[in-house]
């Protein structure tokens, strides 16, 4: 039986570091939990040496997404919300030449990254993404823990020993929701929006200053990521030599008016032409700009994972700039606290995890997340809200994970502004129907997605072991 969880959305909507929130955010997180673990056991000062072994999917395509960079600079102390993007590399360069690891920013050890972050091939039965780290101690002993990250920068222990704790938290929730029919009911019963019912529950977790605080900082990490994609050019890291597309298209939109920052950008952007090529156009210009900084080890925000994290600014880009010109706060509050919980949904329900469900849990789950919260946004009830993320989810039903090279590049930048383009075409669908006459609910979608998810291949998970990642050879890109 699924543990019941109580999600924030703030859980689904995390600031973190490119290019994979399950192979780079979480094992960074875990690397941080793992030092925290040590002091709290009365250890960390008496850690003679380290070493990570990574197994599975976190393990085949590691190199690609980076994840020998994350475990580094988690082992070193350092946040993925605050550190300097320009210093990343500076940082992981350092420990590979001088052979030396600050622990935790205060401890020297000697530590090899070619040596001590060992890479294996098998799967740890409890999930495809595991990781164990492990310390020399002064009587000789060792001591290890084992981390899996299951996507969107979650990362949990076998033993699952705050599961109590969880499932105490959920049912101090106002609303505890564990799917779209209990969601839909009290949406129903209390003749409330979801937006207002996913806003109470989050009261109970903090103020309204914080939650207005914190939406605000994912906010403005997208809107900058969007903008930073949008003016960057050249080609991506990681030897595909993937050209960045993002940049060239804007130049063709942009118009005349200027700007010096990205609230003055959104502005100009709704003074230029928007018909329908246009707004395709604007979409995925967007979206590939978040995934074109994902890819270069960038700040993004998971929604609800670093792969996927350019649908969900996109759509709601497009509503700011398109469809509503007096779009404010108030409409972003709205659209991601509605996101954030269709999201929590498909992750109670089944998994947002590409090593587990390959891309229909991610950018599946995403464009389920934006066509929702714009249907809210666009006038839709709470039926045609969950009717829009099913339809969403229903068109990318079987979409495998195959990233050639084992980089988040191709196929996973061009998805993302198809998600975007689906999202917004369900939510239209949505608004145009009578749910009363849908004949496959929310529900149901996300158990079949689960069961989509178990019956697919392993290679199609994020293993680089299938699908376009070995039908297209390195030497053709």
């Amino acid at each position: 039986m699924r543990q019941r969880e109580s999600i924030s959305i703030f859980d689904m909507l995390k600031i973190g570091i490119g290019p994979s929130s399950s192979h780079t955010l979480g094992p960074w997180r875990a690397a941080e939990r793992w030092i925290g673990e040590l002091k709290e056991e009365e250890r960390f000062d008496k850690v003679l040496s380290i070493s990570v072994h990574v197994y599975g999917s976190l393990s085949l395509t590691g190199k690609g997404h980076a994840t020998d960079y994350a475990i580094i600079l988690g082992l070193l102390g350092t946040d993925p919300e605050t550190i300097a993007i320009e210093d990343i590399h500076g940082l992981v360069q350092d420990v590979k030449n001088t052979q030396k690891l600050k622990l935790g920013g205060v401890k020297t050890l000697i530590f090899e990254p070619e040596k001590d972050i060992i890479f294996h091939r098998k799967f740890l039965p409890f999930h495809a993404n595991g990781l164990k780290f492990e310390a020399c101690l002064p009587d000789g002993k060792k001591t290890s823990k084992t981390y899996y990250s299951i996507g969107g920068g979650f990362v949990v222990v076998e033993e699952r020993k705050n599961a109590k704790k969880k499932d105490k938290a959920f049912n101090t929730f106002p609303y505890p929701i564990e799917n779209g029919n209990e969601l839909l009911a009290i949406c129903q019963k209390d003749s409330k929006s979801i937006s207002e019912i996913v806003l109470e529950n989050e009261r109970s977790l903090r103020s309204n200053e914080d939650i207005d605080l914190q939406i605000h900082r994912v906010w403005n990490t997208m809107l900058e990521c969007m903008y930073i994609g949008c003016h960057t050019q050249g080609k991506l890291p990681g030897g595909l030599n993937v050209k960045r597309r993002a940049f060239e298209l804007h130049e063709n939109l942009k118009g005349a008016l200027p700007y010096s920052n990205p609230e003055e950008w959104l502005l100009t952007i709704r003074q230029t032409e928007v018909k329908f090529r246009q707004i395709l156009q604007w979409v995925s210009c967007f979206a590939l700009s978040v995934n074109e900084v994902n890819a270069s080890l960038g700040r993004v925000v998971t929604a609800p994972t670093n792969g996927s994290a350019g649908v969900i600014p996109a759509v709601l880009m497009y509503y700011l700039v398109i469809e509503n010109h007096g779009g404010n706060f108030e409409h972003i509050k709205q659209f991601l606290l509605v996101a954030g919980e269709i999201g929590s949904i498909f992750k109670k329900g089944a998994t947002i995890s590409a090593a587990m469900g390959g891309c229909q849990a991610e950018i599946g789950v995403s464009s389920a997340m934006a066509a929702g919260a714009l249907t809210e946004l666009l006038g839709g009830t709470p039926e045609q809200v969950l009717m829009a993320a099913e339809i969403a989810m229903e068109h990318h039903l079987g979409l495998t994970c195959d990233p050639i090279g084992g980089l988040v590049q191709i196929p996973c930048i061009e998805r993302n502004s198809m998600g975007a383009i689906k999202a917004i075409h369900a939510a239209e669908l949505a608004l145009g129907s009578d749910p009363a006459e849908a004949k496959v609910p929310l529900d149901k979608v996300v158990q079949t997605m689960w069961e989509t998810a178990k019956d697919m291949s392993s290679k199609y998970k994020e293993t680089s072991e299938g699908g376009l990642a070995v039908g297209v050879f390195l030497s053709d890109c």
